[in-house]
């Protein structure tokens, strides 16, 4: 079971982030932990510059923007 992070101060873009991952998760019938961080000391842990970023299995895999449903997908399987 991948564990998946959504970092970002709760903006509607992290948001949409979050619920795209949990989405997709559930279309493909696979199980994810997925956590939304947002306290500004751990997202600084992860030395990202802009929010959302996502993090798989404590790797950085994805910062700036909102993924698509393609790149999810790649993420989850």
């Amino acid at each position: 079971m991948k564990h998946i992070k959504v970092l970002g101060s709760g903006c509607k873009k992290c948001k949409l982030t979050t619920k795209a991952i949990q989405d997709r998760a559930d279309a493909l019938d696979i199980g994810i932990e997925l956590e939304k961080v947002e306290d500004f000391a751990q997202i600084a842990r992860y030395a990202v510059m802009s929010t959302p970023s996502v993090v798989i299995d404590e790797v950085v895999v994805h910062t700036g923007s909102v993924p698509n449903a393609a790149t999810i997908d790649g993420w989850l399987q």
